[in-house]
């Protein structure tokens, strides 16, 4: 995922923040990831204030980043949103999968190509990503356990119940916020 730099300067190359991250999942309730989720979603929407399709299209290159892969650099706050958007998705699905004990899906999910937006996304991206917060938390509301379910492999951080992968969404959208911030100063 875009985690992959941060990771392997970090979790890859030093199991005790690997454990820590999984250790901090471990003990965030439902709830508090939760409230982290539409917190993040607020502080998104606020950037998003006054944006137009033409400066919210406008690509801005970051500098390194810890969680920001290179190839992500220079994006437009637009394509930030889709590739979130993308990310809550795919985290949303095996949340449910998970939770429902349903069979992982045929086709792979590529962590570095498949959450990569495409050039033209525009200022409809925004209801678009706030629709993907928001149906996140509606559907880990009907579910329910989260914790103990079967896990499926996070390619940096290991293996993931529903919960943990619940938590990585915040975890997600939080790393991408500073990006977003930036990119927004820019436009």
């Amino acid at each position: 995922m875009c985690l992959l730099f941060y990771c392997r300067l970090t979790s890859m190359a030093n199991p005790i923040i690997k454990a820590i991250v999984r250790t901090r999942f471990a003990l965030t309730s439902r709830a508090s990831a939760n409230a982290q989720a539409e917190k993040l979603l607020t502080g998104y929407l606020r950037l998003a204030q006054g944006l137009d399709k033409i400066t919210g299209s406008e690509p801005v290159t970051v500098p390194p980043m810890l969680g920001v892969d290179e190839d992500m650099r220079g994006w437009s706050f637009f394509m930030l949103l889709r590739h979130n958007t993308i990310v809550n998705n795919a985290i949303s699905a095996n949340v449910r999968r998970l939770a429902l004990g349903e069979p992982a899906p045929t086709k792979k999910f590529d962590t570095k190509k498949d959450v990569m937006p495409a050039g033209d996304c525009g200022i409809g991206q925004i209801a678009i990503f706030k629709a993907s917060v928001l149906s996140h938390l509606e559907s880990v509301g009907s579910l329910g356990e989260l914790h103990g379910t079967a896990t499926t492999e996070h390619p940096l951080f290991g293996p993931f119940d529903a919960h943990k992968w619940h938590c990585m969404f915040a975890f997600h959208l939080k790393v991408h916020l500073r990006q977003a911030a930036f990119i927004r100063e820019r436009a």
